[in-house]
C-alpha cells in the first residue's frame, strides 16, 4: 500500500511540473510546444458536421441522422471532438490505460474548441463523469472521465451522483446488440441524491463514444430523475 501511495504522489507530482517544462507534441514530435501542438491540431481536429444526437457525421444541412430520427435517442445534444481514428487513438490509448493522466489538460482543451461545446458547458448546471465499475476502477487506478471532467470544468464536476452498480465485459469486445444487452441496469443514482437532477441541464462525460450503449443508459437513469436536458459530451467518436 505504501509503495502504491508513494508511485501515485510521484506521477502526480511529474504531472504537476510537465506543466511548467518544454514539452514536445505527442503528435508530431515538434518541439518545444505543447502536447498537441497548433499545426497538429489545425490538421488533425477540423470540425465536422455531424447528428446532434448521436454525433456521427453528416452532410451539410442535415439535422439528425435516419437512426436518431427512427428511434431518437435519450440525449438532447451529443458532442464529439475528434474522429476516433489516428492520431486520437493513440492519445486516448495513452491516457486511459498508460497512466498519462497529465494528458488531461490538453485533451480538454482541444474538447472546449469544438463546436457547441463552450455553450453547453455554460449552461449546464453541473458534468457527470462516466462512472467505472469497482473492479475496473481498482485495476486501472483511475476513471479517465473523471480526470478529464476536472481538467474541463472542474467547479461543476459532481461524481458523487451517478454510479455504475453492474460488471459488465468491456464494450469494445461486443457486437452492438450485445453492447445494449450489456448495460441495461448497469447505473443508478446515489439515493441520498436522488432529487438532485430534477430540472437540471446535464453535461454526461465520456472520452469516447462507440455505439453510444453506455450514454444512453446512463441518460436514462438521469431522465428518470428528472434532468431537463442531457448533453452527451466525448472526446472522440467512431465513425
Amino acid at each position: 500500500m505504501v509503495g502504491q501511495y508513494i508511485g501515485a504522489m510521484f506521477r502526480t507530482l511529474l504531472s504537476g511540473l510537465s506543466r511548467h517544462l518544454p514539452s514536445q507534441c505527442a503528435i508530431c514530435h515538434a518541439w518545444p510546444a505543447h502536447l498537441l501542438c497548433e499545426a497538429c491540431v489545425q490538421r488533425f481536429a477540423q470540425p465536422l458536421h455531424r447528428c446532434q444526437t448521436c454525433a456521427l457525421p453528416l452532410p451539410d444541412g442535415m439535422r439528425h441522422c435516419g437512426a436518431c430520427l427512427s428511434a431518437p435517442p435519450p440525449l438532447d445534444q451529443a458532442l464529439a471532438a475528434v474522429a476516433y481514428s489516428y492520431p486520437w487513438t493513440g492519445l486516448i490509448t495513452a491516457f486511459k490505460f498508460r497512466e498519462h493522466t497529465g494528458y488531461a489538460r490538453d485533451l480538454a482543451t482541444l474538447l472546449r474548441s469544438a463546436p457547441w461545446v463552450e455553450p453547453a458547458l455554460e449552461q449546464a448546471d453541473c458534468v457527470l463523469p462516466m462512472p467505472l465499475s469497482a473492479r475496473r476502477l481498482q485495476e486501472r487506478g483511475f476513471n479517465q472521465a473523471l480526470v478529464l471532467a476536472r481538467a474541463l470544468e472542474p467547479a461543476k464536476v459532481r461524481n458523487d451522483l451517478l454510479l455504475r452498480v453492474k460488471e459488465t465485459a468491456a464494450q469494445s469486445s461486443l457486437p452492438r446488440a450485445e453492447r445494449l444487452l450489456a448495460v441495461r441496469g448497469a447505473y443508478a443514482l446515489e439515493p441520498a441524491h436522488a432529487t438532485a437532477l430534477q430540472g437540471r441541464r446535464i453535461v454526461l462525460l465520456d472520452d469516447v463514444m462507440t455505439t453510444g450503449a453506455s450514454l444512453h443508459e446512463a441518460a436514462r437513469v438521469l431522465r428518470r430523475a428528472g434532468a431537463a436536458h442531457i448533453t452527451a459530451l466525448v472526446l472522440a467518436r467512431t465513425e
